[in-house]
């Protein structure tokens, strides 16, 4: 578990250069002024983005199994994740932000969708 990492993981570095690649730079990192301190904010447009990993998160599309050992304890962890995401989302939107939650698989699958939505939003 020592080599899972909370920040620069791979999809979130992924995302950050297609950003770029896209002409959607100018924005800040694991901004701590917020609350849940997104993995991607653009401040000036109040865009807030976080990168969930399939596993950790819980992806609803991907659906990944629970690991075969100690299943009650990895239930109630990824339910806990969930919660504290929907709470970031629920804090963040009631200050005035358009929170996006893009996940690893979006990234891997479907990243022009993902670049297309930030920028409609990040164009506002």
């Amino acid at each position: 578990m020592r080599a899972n990492r909370a920040r620069d993981s791979r999809p979130e570095r992924a995302l950050r250069r297609a950003l770029r690649d896209a002409g959607l730079g100018g924005y800040r990192l694991d901004w701590r002024r917020l609350p849940g301190r997104p993995d991607i904010t653009y401040p000036g447009r109040r865009v807030a983005i976080f990168v969930h990993g399939c596993f950790w998160h819980h992806c609803p599309t991907c659906q990944p199994n629970l690991p075969k050992s100690n299943r009650d304890f990895w239930a109630r962890k990824f339910e806990l994740n969930q919660e504290r995401d929907s709470r970031k989302r629920r804090q963040l939107e009631a200050l005035g932000w358009t929170v996006h939650e893009i996940w690893e698989c979006d990234i891997s699958q479907r990243l022009p969708e993902v670049l297309h939505a930030i920028r409609a939003t990040v164009a506002r």
